[in-house]
């Protein structure tokens, strides 16, 4: 890899001087970023040439001097060289350990993405949540499974990541790990941050996404619609386990929140609101926005049917919640027990509400998007693109004030 470089050598005169010959040093100066040495000569500062880097003077000792100088600059000339044949990452200190005879440990792709992951777990719960620290988690295992999968390698050396590696991996995950387009586009958005760090850090010098585009498609979100909220809440299940399961599911569809929200809700966060009655007032663990949900009477019945539950009382919160694994697998059982052919999922019931119990019901979407913690509108307005049964509905509004007329 072809890395331009500068090399000045200079006086540097040490503390306390008053007369004397000076320290000659030499730097090495590679994208801003520099590495000193000292030449292992010195010079009179009156004979000194700063602008040329040698000595002045005619004398067979100045031309010895100059010369010892010129055969520096021409092995640090050699190691940049060899460091281009070598095709390795090349930086001042590199070079200076090239000169040298240091042999440099090589920036390696795993290592970086290791460190980063170590970094971000020691700053869990103030910078970063768990969620994303599973996700790099995930992103850093795809790769190691992609490296020895492509290139039968544990790791590979920073400078090797172009442009072919990320269409590459692309495909890997597409193709080995089945993943569909938008997890894809987001594992590789994770990696895309570990790139950011080796370019900001000049680690590497062209970026290997800089021709790749792909983007995250839309997706209809699956929710439920009122028969089968009410089939449901209806169904006698075969378990304490299932039952609870799904009141804090139907909890979730009559309030809007997320798994991480639902297993956090404790009592004090349920508070009076404007309008006297009951509110749900929290800030979303996920984006930090407030959101505030008034409690429709279904909701606060479920609440009810847990309040003196042995489970809550000694964990402080409001309902009973499983691992959000567990959820799901229940849920898939309880789906069967009712006859849903729908691939139910616990964030199904935040789908749920934002369509069935508000926007089909016309809560307007500004209030929708609000309870939903929503940090930008379009978000809940993909939901509202979804509602063909609302566009029906009031088209037929339209025309029977047509008919009318």
């Amino acid at each position: 890899m072809k890395t331009n470089f500068s090399l000045l050598f200079y006086m540097k005169k040490p503390k306390n001087y008053v007369k004397g010959s000076a320290p000659i040093y030499l730097r090495i100066t590679v994208q801003g970023k520099r590495s000193e040495i000292t030449a292992g000569s010195s010079c009179d500062p009156s004979r000194w040439n700063s602008q040329t880097g040698r000595s002045n003077g005619n004398k067979e000792e100045v031309k010895s001097f100059n010369a010892y100088l010129d055969n520096l600059q021409a092995k640090v000339y050699q190691a940049h060289r060899q460091l281009i044949e070598a095709d390795v990452f090349i930086s001042a200190e590199s070079i200076r350990n090239q000169f040298l005879g240091k042999k440099e440990k090589s920036l390696t792709l795993i290592d970086i993405f290791k460190d980063h992951n170590q970094k971000m777990e020691a700053l869990l719960g103030s910078e970063f949540k768990k969620g994303t620290l599973d996700r790099y988690r995930t992103s850093l295992k795809h790769t190691i499974e992609f490296l020895e999968w492509k290139y039968n390698v544990k790791d590979i050396e920073i400078n090797k990541i172009d442009h072919a590696f990320i269409t590459e991996y692309d495909f890997y995950l597409r193709s080995v790990r089945k993943c569909a387009n938008n997890s894809t586009v987001k594992y590789l958005k994770n990696f895309g941050k570990i790139i950011r760090i080796c370019l900001s850090s000049g680690w590497l010098t062209t970026d290997p996404f800089l021709n790749y585009k792909n983007k995250v498609k839309k997706t209809d979100r699956v929710y439920l619609i009122p028969e089968e909220i009410q089939l449901m809440a209806e169904k006698k299940l075969a378990t304490e386990r299932l039952t609870q399961v799904r009141d804090i599911f139907l909890f979730c569809c009559f309030t809007g929140l997320a798994y991480v929200d639902v297993k956090n809700l404790r009592k004090i966060d349920i508070v009076t609101g404007v309008d006297g009655e009951q509110w749900i007032s929290i800030k979303r663990q996920k984006t930090n926005t407030p959101s505030r949900i008034p409690l429709l009477p279904s909701a606060s019945t479920i609440l009810g049917i847990y309040e003196k539950c042995p489970a809550c009382l000694n964990t402080g919160m409001l309902l009973p919640v499983l691992s959000n694994q567990k959820m799901n697998s229940y849920l898939k059982e309880i789906a069967d027990f009712c006859g849903i052919q729908k691939l139910l999922t616990f964030h199904i019931a935040r789908h749920t509400f934002a369509t069935t119990v508000t926007l089909l019901n016309g809560v307007p979407i500004e209030s929708v998007s609000k309870m939903l913690g929503h940090t930008n509108i379009q978000t809940t307005q993909h939901y509202a693109k979804i509602l063909d049964i609302k566009v029906g509905a009031d088209m037929a509004l339209l025309k029977e004030r047509y008919a009318n007329k």
